[in-house]
């Protein structure tokens, strides 16, 4: 059966065929750690992580690359404005080094709390400068760069294709472009390789180069990262739908003119997720939502959020509202407690293959994870034996990710935390309705969440 995958550059599903099977090269990328990730941010991690459960889901081995970008991503995409990071230590009193160790501790936090499988290698801007420097180097060498007073750039007129991604239509874009216009440039589209720190002033993040002190450009950073671990398993490249314009753009901008070969067969981009008023989650409009804010507002667990992200399809916007995420965390109990009846009766005997061939459909239509959870339903509510529908159950999570296999046990909560539980229990019984807040005010500080559901109040940790 043929896993199709939506490909961006071709804008088209098309059946995916490993460059040196069973290997994949997979590249994903990560977070600019000058803060925390935003529900947003961590939905499109979801997306890629089910892409490479269902990779092997379909007998593949997976090397998955994902960067850490701590240094070089400026507020403005198009190389105007400040360092995010010296940003970040301007806005904390700490060392652009210190928010960097920070939000990437706390970033993996997020996505282990997510089930959202690490990366083969992690692997940081910080410690590629050489190899950075090496690929623009390459690139001056093919006549495709110049110098401005503040940096290195890449001239995009000297690419053919540049729009090859985006689709875009150049001319627009051009005069788009010029409210962040530097005068030095060519055109408006060139980017910054290589950034010259300013004159009479010291950044603390900034290296010697072949051109001057200064620090490498977003773009090159990914390029100079995929080649190094993935060499020429160049097989998909992932991302948010807001990287298609500039930053993917600019990778393949570089990266094929420095090397003459393409640069990733499958090009794939999860949408927004969007919030009252139709617009965007993020950190540049001030309304985006941590995962730890979701869950203490909502009072639900990380996976109910996964399991959220399930219900709309990666390529099409996700609404985000308390609604819906009160509703994903009961969908998710449902579903628990099906498994739990089951494994109250039979142990996991053998998968039924039929209901794993028409799961195995859904989910290589282009990852489409609202199918699959409709397979899922139907395989539960089929007449299979319980130990049959157990196996088939345990099976499909290792694409779903939500740990069903746990579902059969119960958490023993501390003395502390259960005294709490049953304290407020008899203040909902006797309507005292603002003790019952304080003491899950209370219970939620020592880092527990509380759940009032149809079948009684709950309390879990995160």
């Amino acid at each position: 059966m043929d896993l199709l995958l939506y490909n961006t550059l071709t804008r088209r599903k098309e059946p995916f065929r490993a460059s040196h099977p069973p290997r994949v090269g997979l590249y994903t990328c990560g977070p600019t750690v000058y803060n925390y990730a935003h529900i947003g941010n961590l939905r499109t991690y979801i997306f890629s992580d089910v892409l490479k459960r269902v990779l092997a889901f379909n007998g593949l081995e997976v090397r998955h690359v994902m960067n850490i970008t701590d240094v070089g991503h400026l507020t403005g995409d198009r190389d105007m404005g400040e360092d995010k990071l010296e940003q970040g230590a301007q806005r904390e009193g700490k060392s652009a080094w210190e928010i960097a160790e920070y939000y990437t501790a706390a970033f993996k936090r997020d996505i282990a709390r997510l089930n959202v499988l690490e990366p083969t290698i992690w692997c940081k801007a910080t410690d590629t400068i050489p190899e950075q420097i090496s690929l623009i180097q390459a690139l001056e060498r093919k006549g495709y760069t110049y110098r401005t007073r503040d940096g290195i750039y890449f001239d995009t007129a000297r690419f053919e294709g540049y729009t090859k991604l985006s689709h875009q239509n150049l001319e627009a874009l051009q005069e788009g472009a010029r409210v962040e216009k530097n005068p030095e440039k060519r055109n408006a589209t060139d980017f910054a390789l290589w950034k010259f720190s300013p004159s009479g002033a010291q950044r603390q993040m900034e290296w010697d180069s072949p051109w001057g002190m200064g620090f490498p450009g977003w773009h090159i950073e990914c390029s100079a990262m995929s080649m190094k671990y993935l060499g020429d398993m160049l097989d998909i490249h992932c991302g948010g739908t807001d990287h298609i314009d500039v930053h993917h753009t600019n990778e393949i901008a570089q990266s094929e003119a420095a090397t003459g070969k393409k640069f990733f067969n499958f090009w794939m981009h999860g949408a927004f997720l969007i919030i009252a008023g139709g617009k965007k989650m993020a950190k540049s409009e001030d309304n985006f939502l941590t995962l730890d804010a979701t869950a203490t507002r909502n009072g639900v667990e990380p996976l109910a959020f996964r399991f959220a992200a399930f219900q709309t399809h990666y390529r099409k916007p996700m609404e985000y509202s308390e609604s819906a995420i009160a509703a994903a965390q009961n969908g998710l109990q449902h579903l628990r407690n099906q498994v739990r009846a089951l494994l109250d009766t039979a142990a996991p005997g053998d998968i039924d293959n039929g209901y794993q061939e028409k799961f195995r459909q859904a989910v290589n239509n282009d990852l489409n994870m609202p199918q699959a959870l409709a397979v899922v339903q139907e395989m539960l509510k089929s007449e299979l034996p319980p130990e049959t529908k157990l196996a088939t159950m345990f099976d499909f999570d290792r694409v779903l990710g939500l740990d069903l296999e746990k579902a059969g046990g119960s958490e023993t909560l501390p003395d502390e935390i259960q005294s709490l539980a049953d304290a407020r229990q008899r203040a909902r019984q006797e309507k005292q309705w603002a003790l019952s807040d304080e003491l899950r005010d209370r219970i939620q500080e020592r880092g527990y969440l509380v759940q009032d559901t149809p079948q009684g109040m709950k309390v879990f940790k995160p």
